[in-house]
């Protein structure tokens, strides 16, 4: 079993409230449809953990095997979504629901009204100097969406990637398996939230503030799994 390594320009170490954490991302293979998260994990990460880790895992790979990635070319956006795309702010960290693909995929995950209400909202905070506030109506659901970049691994370079059903539970099952607390974190270069945790008493803020500097990468490191370890 090889060592795990930090991915190239990340710090392996981090400090929080005083105390040191160990962040190592674990290489898998590349995830879909057809495997089943739980087995992945006891694969490709169990023989890495040790007692007290914490095991994150990206919301995209747990979407992947749930099979809530569909192709760019099997998505026919509305002229609603063609509208409202036209109002996003657009992030130099991704795509968001900066094209009619993923708008149209929000309006459907999220329902027409919300997502109206959303925008409007939206409006009257850049009028008042304030970002952010159309991902807080719309929901995790709405800022879980992942359209396609040039970076991103393949074959996902051409899907529209949901955000993970019900990711409570599937942390549960997962932490079952790996006998460790897990995490399911939504973290890119920007900023990072903890959408499904397997116990508790586990600090969403805390792990989110740990994994702040997104030690899994954003581009091909096919590294969609990692591990915490207090120094």
């Amino acid at each position: 079993m090889s060592e795990l390594t930090v991915n190239e320009g990340k710090n392996e170490i981090i400090e929080v409230d005083g105390e040191k954490y160990l962040r190592l991302p674990i290489k898998t293979k590349v995830i879909d449809n057809t495997d089943d998260i739980v087995e992945v994990a006891k694969e490709f990460a169990l023989p890495y953990l040790q007692d007290g880790d914490i095991l994150f895992m990206s919301e995209k790979s747990v979407a992947c095997s749930q099979g809530r990635a569909v192709p760019m070319a099997d998505i026919r956006p509305g002229r609603l979504a063609k509208i409202l795309v036209k109002f996003v702010y657009k992030s130099p960290y991704g795509i968001g629901l900066g094209i009619p693909e993923t708008m149209e995929m929000a309006l459907q995950e999220c329902g027409r009204l919300r997502i109206l209400f959303a925008a409007f909202i939206s409006a009257i905070g850049k009028l008042l100097g304030k970002r952010g506030w159309f991902y807080k109506i719309a929901g995790y659901k709405a800022e879980s969406i992942d359209g396609p970049c040039p970076n991103t691994l393949p074959p996902y370079n051409k899907y529209v990637v949901l955000g993970p059903d019900k990711p409570d539970e599937v942390a549960k099952k997962v932490a079952e398996a790996v006998g460790q607390k897990t995490a399911i974190v939504d973290v890119n270069d920007l900023k990072g939230q903890v959408l499904g945790i397997s116990h508790s008493d586990m600090d969403r803020e805390k792990i989110a503030r740990i994994l702040k500097d997104n030690p899994l990468g954003q581009s091909g490191q096919q590294t969609p799994f990692g591990l915490i370890r207090k120094v």
